[in-house]
């Protein structure tokens, strides 16, 4: 029943994200078709070989993106290959815009190492959101609904202020208020980021520890004595009460079981392990 009611949900997705994926190709080639007949015929070759390579990368990312869907939450597919969009749009957009007439020798190298560096800064923020939304679902209150979602508003903002300079810095200039904003925005989202951690650390309830962890460090048995494949669970002793029972490590049973106590049910395993040993034998 699970299977045939999330089916439907998955391939709605799927097909959402790669709807956005044909639209953003579309939107791209628009763009670079425009350029092509409104621009100059400077470097138009090698700008149509780029326009071509970009778009291949963004086809085989929305594929890549389309497969994941499945084994994601449905506002990551979504975030991620809107991402991804933006990522095209401003590749296509920084291929074709026009260079200066005052810039120097090696401009096509600095119009690339700004599209990577607008690349991270996108696909670090949405890593940023993600892992933020992950500590906020480990201790929901009020309170960290609050400073969560204004977090992830001012990263959102702060991310798009730092694209805009890198895209326009050639036809517009960032005044410095400009840039204390940004460095504002900075401060409050780091401040925001940490609280939440903080949050958690101090009053979300601690994940029980096993029980099984604790029960079999008992002094009674060396620190060097070898364990079943789970590494925590010791091997039986045999009957000398000095010798470990290697045989049981192969079968998953002792071979010599200790007799059950008066009142003592069957030994539970230990998560599909076998069940605890007895202790060997103390000195007395």
């Amino acid at each position: 029943m699970t299977e045939q009611i999330d089916a439907p949900q998955t391939s709605k997705i799927m097909r959402a994200a790669l709807w956005v994926a044909i639209g953003a190709l579309i939107a791209a080639a628009i763009v670079c078709v425009i350029w092509v007949l409104i621009g100059d015929a400077n470097g138009i070759v090698g700008k149509a070989f780029l326009t071509i390579i970009l778009l291949a990368g963004f086809a085989g990312v929305a594929i890549g993106e389309a497969n994941m869907a499945p084994r994601r939450p449905e506002w990551l597919t979504l975030a991620s290959m809107i991402t991804w969009v933006a990522i095209l749009l401003i590749g296509a957009v920084m291929i074709w815009m026009p260079e200066p007439t005052d810039y120097s020798y090696g401009f096509g190298g600095d119009r690339f190492f700004r599209f990577v560096l607008i690349a991270l800064i996108l696909q670090g923020a949405l890593l940023h959101v993600r892992l933020y939304l992950k500590a906020y679902q480990r201790y929901e209150t009020t309170f960290t609904s609050i400073v969560t979602y204004v977090t992830i508003g001012l990263v959102v903002i702060l991310s798009v202020m730092l694209v805009l300079p890198l895209l326009l810095w050639a036809d517009v200039e960032f005044r410095p208020l400009y840039w204390r904003v940004v460095v504002a925005l900075a401060i409050l989202a780091a401040v925001g980021t940490a609280l939440v951690p903080l949050v958690n650390a101090l009053f979300a309830p601690k994940k029980p520890r096993r029980a099984a962890s604790v029960a079999y460090t008992s002094p009674a048995v060396p620190a060097q004595w070898p364990t079943y494949a789970d590494g925590i669970t010791p091997l039986p002793v045999l009957p000398d009460g000095a010798t470990p029972d290697w045989n049981a490590y192969y079968t998953g049973q002792p071979t010599y079981a200790a007799p059950e106590q008066a009142g003592d049910g069957p030994r539970p395993g230990y998560e599909g392990f076998p069940p605890p040993p007895p202790l060997p034998p103390q000195q007395g």
